[in-house]
């Protein structure tokens, strides 16, 4: 397994790319078109809500604490609409980002190090799966970038499972074996009830019996999707116990 590492150029590039490509889905659509993959939500509220999740970034990032600040989600503004609202938004955390010292104290909800690194990560991938929901609502759904994608799956592994943020609580027990098939990447995660392990298969010798009691193969984009709700584990290749895949779920 070669697991990527992202730096913060790598998420900064990747939010260049996403960031203007939401505006743009979020500018052709009227504001109550429907958004398929959020049900119950129209685009306004999609571009609401990640530009009010941009706002919270910069709040946290600028608290200079490990201490979980007080979150104040702002009202739109008055007179914009909602994807200038999130362009505006969106302009402040990039500058904020572009000078950002990746070992700056600044709070997280994961079991990782307090640091502000965290934080164009998680806003790449929480930009990505919007970009696409976004364009999903027009008709225009294009996946995301596999190595983007690829990075976007480790977070979910080693990020929100160990955090505890799966959706639908229950005891799961076996190893589940995720591949990639256009990013060269694969993972192994062990299920422990309420808790997770991610395998470094590195350190393990290839002829090893990883027992995996469930194995899905898919592109990155689409693995990252089914772990985030948005697609079923069904339109992937699904091998061995299936209900395993219900403790992965995370959105």
């Amino acid at each position: 397994m070669s697991r990527l590492h992202g730096t913060k150029d790598f998420w900064i590039g990747a939010l260049r790319t996403e960031g203007p490509a939401f505006a743009a889905a979020v500018a052709e659509a009227p504001p109550e078109t429907p958004v398929l993959s959020c049900p119950g939500w129209t685009v306004a509220d999609l571009a609401h809500h990640l530009t009010r999740t941009y706002a919270w970034a910069r709040t946290v990032v600028t608290a200079g604490t490990t201490t979980r600040p007080e979150r104040r989600d702002p009202e739109p503004p008055a007179g914009l609409t909602p994807a200038q609202w999130y362009r505006q938004e969106y302009d402040q955390l990039m500058a904020l980002f572009e000078s950002l010292d990746p070992e700056t104290p600044a709070w997280n909800f994961a079991p990782q190090p307090k640091k502000s690194a965290f934080w164009p990560r998680r806003m790449a991938h929480e930009t990505a799966v919007h970009r696409w929901d976004a364009q999903l609502a027009i008709g225009a759904g294009e996946p995301v970038e596999a190595k983007l994608a690829a990075d976007g799956v480790s977070e979910v592994l080693d990020t929100w499972l160990p955090a505890g943020r799966r959706i639908t609580p229950g005891q799961w027990h076996g190893v589940v074996q995720l591949a990639a098939t256009d990013a060269a990447q694969h993972w192994y995660l062990r299920l422990r009830g309420e808790g997770v392990a991610l395998l470094d298969t590195a350190t393990i010798l290839d002829h090893d019996d990883h027992n995996a009691r469930a194995q899905v193969t898919g592109t990155a984009s689409d693995l990252l999707l089914a772990l985030m709700g948005r697609i079923s584990f069904d339109a992937l290749g699904v091998a061995g116990d299936r209900r395993l895949l219900d403790g992965l779920r995370v959105g």
